[in-house]
């Protein structure tokens, strides 16, 4: 057979992939692979506790098969605390297929996927995430059911997430600054694809300074001239003196380095994982007095966007809900505040909470 699910027998105690599963606590890993269409693919389901499992599947030239496991296990695992604290009936689940998105798709690679997916029985539910479009997504849904962000349907979440976020900034500043009123407040919007380019639009309509960068110098001209907002280059960004940091680009960009050089009072964007090491940059920001808007709590408006084409819930009510996340973020970091707890603990807490409670009412 030219295409297989890798079920190797693993040795428990010793197999590196059964005990990262194991300290994450993921209930399953499929790694699908098809020589004919050249599809190489891992989804992660973390958690079902409160209902099947829902994320979006990224396509990403990862370095090594190791980062892609990486990736998949940290992002199906934010998935799970996301929909969680945002109290949808939802798992945390997420896809990767390691592969240049702008070289590799086919309709054939995406059917193939979308039949990896069935297999899991309605177990994930999956959407457009990084590198894939809603279009992509049709030649999912030619092959399984358990697909959402169709066009017609609930479409690209990027709107609503963007909207979410520009919620979470707010509830920031009115923690740091006294007030939500963004206007000339000095904002950085790092990555400045689909839903880095709502955000600008959200916060250029309320009078911020604007600055961008992207690794697109392209997206960057045509985004700062659209908008009004001003592009700086990479090696600039974190030189800038700004009031707030919207990471929307891949994760990791709070880490060692750039914490040394980091000037804003708030940490507040869309990307995910942003944390480069969890636990010790979380503490980080907050020994340095940066509010931090922990990435699950505050990018949620994609995953509510795909709940209410699960539900069949109309665009208003995700747009209503999204704009929910204000209370949420500000709940968090003025917690976070108050105990000194770093907030995306705080946040976990939370999620973990309504988590355990849904496995009282299972019993």
């Amino acid at each position: 057979m030219s295409s297989k699910i890798m079920n190797s027998e693993f040795e428990i105690t010793q197999n590196p992939v059964i005990s990262q599963m194991s300290s994450m606590d993921h209930d399953q890993i499929l790694f699908c692979s098809d020589n004919i269409t050249g599809l190489k693919a891992i989804i992660a389901i973390h958690d079902t506790t409160l209902g099947p499992a829902l994320g979006g599947t990224r396509m990403w030239s990862y370095n090594n098969e190791l980062d892609a496991l990486n990736d998949v296990l940290r992002l199906s695992r934010g998935m799970t605390y996301k929909n969680a604290i945002s109290d949808l009936a939802l798992g945390g689940g997420k896809a990767v297929i390691i592969g240049d998105s702008k070289t590799m798709k086919s309709e054939a690679l995406f059917r193939r996927f979308g039949r990896f997916v069935d297999s899991l029985a309605g177990n994930y539910i999956t959407a457009e995430d990084v590198g894939i479009s809603p279009s992509d997504m049709v030649w999912v849904s030619k092959e399984t059911n358990h697909v959402v962000g169709l066009p017609g349907k609930s479409g690209d979440p990027s709107p609503v997430t963007a909207f979410g976020t520009y919620m979470g900034i707010k509830a920031c500043a009115k923690l740091r600054f006294g007030t939500d009123n963004l206007i000339d407040r000095k904002i950085l919007v790092q990555g400045v694809g689909h839903v880095g380019e709502y955000l600008v639009s959200y916060l250029r309509k309320e009078g911020a300074q604007v600055f961008i960068a992207d690794i697109s110098d392209d997206t960057v001209r045509r985004v700062a001239q659209k908008y009004g907002a001003k592009g700086i280059a990479l090696d600039e960004v974190y030189q800038l003196d700004m009031d707030i940091y919207a990471p929307c680009a891949l994760g990791g960009t709070i880490n060692d380095e750039t914490l040394e050089q980091l000037k804003c009072g708030i940490v507040a964007g869309a990307a995910n994982n942003q944390l480069g090491i969890e636990d010790r940059h979380g503490q980080d920001l907050l020994d340095k007095g940066i509010l931090y808007a922990p990435d699950f709590a505050i990018n949620a408006g994609g995953v509510i966007n795909c709940f209410s084409e699960v539900k069949d819930l109309s665009s208003k009510w995700a747009m209503g809900k999204a704009e929910d996340i204000y209370h949420t973020i500000y709940d968090i970091v003025s917690r976070s505040e108050q105990e000194q707890i770093p907030s995306h603990v705080i946040a976990m807490k939370i999620a973990e909470e309504k988590i355990n409670k849904g496995r009282k009412n299972i019993k």
